[in-house]
């Protein structure tokens, strides 16, 4: 795996908002590190059956659950979500990178962490809340950093593991 490990960590006296954006950013910062110097087939590398998680699956989903979060519930409540059928959400069709390429993956991950950056910077507080279509309720920005921050945490855990077994390394 690429040892260079650029990473900015949060900050250890920051306030609440200025800790949840590092600390956001430096998971998603962790995935892309993850992900780093591998061929298209290495992303797509399956884990051990009869999971078929791969990192650029990884990928896609967290691009979905940045959607979700932040587009659907701040701008959108209607946003199709990338990869789901058309009028379904299905977190888990973002799963199957089968189809899917480095490139593919990658820009709409980029644009989904762009979109979410610029929504939580044009919020006056962390207070803001928005409308969860799919639970029918509102939810403040600081419940969705939270949220978002330990769907990261939890995959960025498979992401270790996937890197293992495509080329050895211990994670970081």
């Amino acid at each position: 795996m690429n040892s260079t490990d650029d990473r900015v960590g949060p900050p250890h006296l920051g306030g609440e908002r200025e800790t949840l954006r590092a600390f956001l950013d430096y998971h998603r910062a962790t995935l892309a590190m993850k992900c780093a110097g591998l061929s298209d087939d290495e992303l797509r590398q399956q884990s051990m059956a009869p999971s078929t998680l791969s990192l650029l699956g990884l990928v896609r989903h967290l691009a979905e659950v940045e959607r979700d979060w932040f587009r659907r519930v701040f701008e959108d409540n209607g946003a199709p979500m990338l990869w789901s059928p058309p009028g379904e959400i299905d977190f888990q069709a973002a799963y199957d990178a089968s189809g899917s390429s480095r490139s593919e993956a990658f820009t709409a991950w980029e644009a989904e962490v762009e979109n979410s950056r610029r929504v939580e910077r044009a919020a006056q507080s962390l207070d803001l809340t928005g409308h969860q279509p799919r639970w029918g309720e509102d939810v403040s920005l600081r419940m969705v950093m939270v949220h978002v921050l330990l769907e990261y945490g939890r995959h960025n855990g498979h992401a270790d593991l996937l890197r293992e077994g495509v080329d050895g390394t211990v994670g970081a």
